[in-house]
């Protein structure tokens, strides 16, 4: 009896059991918050491509207002003396320039179309356009 409770009070650290479960519950933690940080990354670079594809429809309204008609192209918007728009704003969060489509299909108006191929190019519907009222 006595050297067991010797024992147990010499006994000062942790095993190599015990380490290496701490260790693994760290690695499964950071590697939940990893995923959860990067799909609300994704999500907020899907609200800011809404809002800047509505920027730009706004800024197309106003070259229309001035000019009588639609501009040519989105760079036309960032030209001239006092442009509308800067050319940094006709670029998307995944760095790909925005698609302006003249005469537009999704509007009722005649307007064009302004929209982002959204962070997968390749998919038909991730489209997020100026016509939506959230990003999909």
């Amino acid at each position: 009896m006595v050297t067991r409770k010797r024992r147990s009070l010499v006994r000062g650290g942790f095993t190599l059991m015990e380490l290496l479960v701490v260790v693994a519950i760290l690695v499964v933690l950071a590697g939940a918050g990893g995923v959860i940080y990067m799909r609300f990354q994704e999500d907020e670079d899907k609200k800011t491509a809404l809002a800047q594809t509505k920027l730009i429809a706004d800024a197309v309204k106003m070259y229309q207002a001035a000019n009588g008609e639609y501009p040519a192209s989105l760079q036309a918007l960032a030209e001239g003396t006092k442009p509308y728009l800067e050319a940094s704003a006709l670029r998307d969060p995944w760095g790909n320039e925005y698609v302006y489509q003249n005469p537009g299909q999704a509007h009722q108006t005649g307007a064009p179309d302004i929209y982002s191929l959204g962070p997968n190019a390749s998919d038909p519907n991730g489209k997020i356009g100026d016509w939506m009222t959230k990003p999909p």
